[in-house]
């Protein structure tokens, strides 16, 4: 399973948030623990470079909010980061440095990496999304089963508990979702992979892929017409 693992998804080189990665192997380990990692690194967190502008909600001076955004604590948005019209930042929230949380996205208990891009219309809820990772618009995570039992994720025919009642997707670095798609509870993309649009994702998928609306993957390399 190292395909799982943390160290074959993410650059953690490439967060502000590598330290709640430590002594974990599984990214969906790290989801319950965002909001106590936020508060304990909030405080540390230079002034001449952040501000604290209301209970456990940090903000980058170098970052652009919009004022109609809604945006509730523990949270830290991070240098250079865009947080456009209407956001709904739900608490236990990182947005990396450079990334981009747009129009009407609502996000709660998530780890974005820096240069993420949720750009319209977007629900993202107890995931990590990876390095440069992109979702196109009206993508969503579900984050709870339609029965309410614990999450599983598949990995080669096989169901791997995660413990959680509530989990939605990682994307590992410069994942691309198209259009449209649902990333069903305890989704698993591996690194570059593309998602067509109007997908319904369950699953691990594997890196350097694309995948098919109706399930189909294929190697990047391959012909895929």
């Amino acid at each position: 399973m190292i395909e799982l693992e943390i160290q074959s998804l993410f650059d953690l080189s490439q967060t502000i948030a590598t330290d709640l990665f430590q002594g974990v192997i599984y990214p969906w380990e790290v989801l319950p623990n965002i909001g106590s990692f936020i508060i304990k690194l909030g405080e540390r967190l230079p002034s001449e470079e952040y501000d604290r502008i209301a209970e456990n909600i940090w903000i980058a001076k170098s970052a652009t909010v919009a004022r109609s955004a809604d945006i509730h604590g523990p949270c830290i948005i991070d240098k250079n980061a865009e947080i456009r019209h209407c956001a709904y930042l739900r608490g236990n929230i990182i947005v990396g440095e450079g990334a981009v949380v747009g129009n009407s996205t609502e996000l709660k208990n998530v780890v974005l990496f820096n240069k993420v891009q949720v750009p319209h219309y977007n629900y993202v809820g107890d995931s990590v999304l990876g390095y440069k990772a992109h979702m196109g618009a009206g993508s969503i995570t579900s984050n709870v089963k339609s029965d309410k039992t614990l999450v599983t994720v598949r990995f080669q025919n096989e169901k791997y508990p995660t413990g959680l009642k509530k989990m939605g997707a990682i994307l590992g670095d410069m994942v691309e979702i198209g259009c449209g798609s649902v990333l069903n509870p305890g989704t698993v993309i591996g690194r570059e992979t593309n998602v067509y649009p109007l997908s319904s994702v369950r699953g691990y998928i594997p890196e350097h892929s694309i995948f098919k609306k109706a399930g189909e993957i294929a190697k990047k390399q391959d012909d895929f017409s």
